[in-house]
């Protein structure tokens, strides 16, 4: 496996190009060119402008813009981010392995100073690697210069790509949304970017006498159903809370369950008592004749 970008060689120079780079004279830098303008929008909230620069490296501007139109680098992630450093994408796999389908670059190094904001082009340890990654400096670090290819610098939105998650890769990676030649799209970033206006408040409109009782007269005539289903819906309630007579767990007084089937009532008192307990469905005279003359002697004087 290789990988596209090399930094443990500088690592121990960041100090000393970063010294450098305070004295280091700005190079001359064309005017703008719609043609060499390449937008980034990020998934930090913007849009990143790149002034591209075919006078320094013409093969590698011509890859990113060739890989641009292609909508190569819609999607892709900065899969390593270096605070204080750089940070690092345009790699399909996201792991900094990857690359295009189209063959490596051959280094085109030049004399811009990789300073705040310029963006070259990342490889492997050949220095004819490059292929579609690439890195914008957070901070000067001018140990890089004649080791990798600048191809441009970014003139506006430097603070969202100050806001790319940091990471080797980032937990939460940041994305190109949208990457385009301003030429191709005259500068207008993608619906995403753009806040929809907001919609016009309606005028209100006065009310004639008309509108106003026909209003009033459908008011009126809801709040007269609203109250006859209420009231409806009130004898409803009434009528099922009074006990069904025709069934006999609610005719018991008291409203008492009645006696479940099968079950032996309780043995009335008094006369019946001792008739009943005479064997057989029908009483014999005899006995007719001693129950009365208990009760007789029973009844008091």
């Amino acid at each position: 496996m290789r990988s596209k970008f090399v930094v443990a060689a500088f690592a121990g120079l960041f100090m000393a190009g970063a010294a450098l780079a305070q004295s280091a004279p700005p190079p001359a830098t064309p005017a703008p060119d719609a043609q060499n303008i390449l937008n980034l929008d990020l998934s930090t909230g913007g849009r990143v402008k790149v002034q591209l620069r075919p006078d320094k490296a013409p093969n590698s501007v011509e890859r990113i813009k060739v890989l641009v139109r292609r909508h190569f680098y819609d999607g892709l992630i900065f899969h390593r981010v270096i605070e204080g450093f750089m940070a690092q994408g345009g790699d399909p796999k996201g792991t900094g392995e990857g690359g295009s389908d189209l063959p490596d670059l051959k280094a085109e190094f030049n004399d811009m100073p990789h300073v705040r904001g310029v963006m070259a082009m990342a490889r492997a340890q050949d220095p004819n690697s490059a292929n579609s990654q690439f890195f914008i400096m957070l901070q000067p670090n001018l140990t890089l210069d004649n080791n990798y290819t600048p191809i441009g610098r970014v003139i506006s939105g430097m603070e969202y790509v100050d806001a790319i998650e940091k990471g080797e890769p980032p937990a939460n990676p940041s994305k190109i949304v949208h990457a385009s030649i301003e030429s191709d799209d005259q500068g207008q970033p993608p619906a995403a970017f753009v806040p929809p206006a907001a919609p016009a408040a309606a005028a209100p409109v006065a009310e004639t006498k008309q509108e106003r009782k026909a209003r009033e007269k459908s008011e009126k005539a809801e709040k007269k159903a609203a109250d006859r289903a209420a009231k409806e819906e009130k004898k409803r309630r009434k009528e099922e809370a009074k006990p069904d007579l025709a069934n006999p767990a609610d005719a018991v007084s008291g409203g008492e369950a009645a006696a479940t089937p099968g079950a032996t009532p309780e043995a009335p008192q008094g006369t019946d008592a001792a008739v009943q307990a005479v064997a057989g469905d029908q009483p014999t005279e005899n006995a007719v004749r001693e129950v009365a003359s208990e009760e007789a002697v029973s009844q008091p004087q």
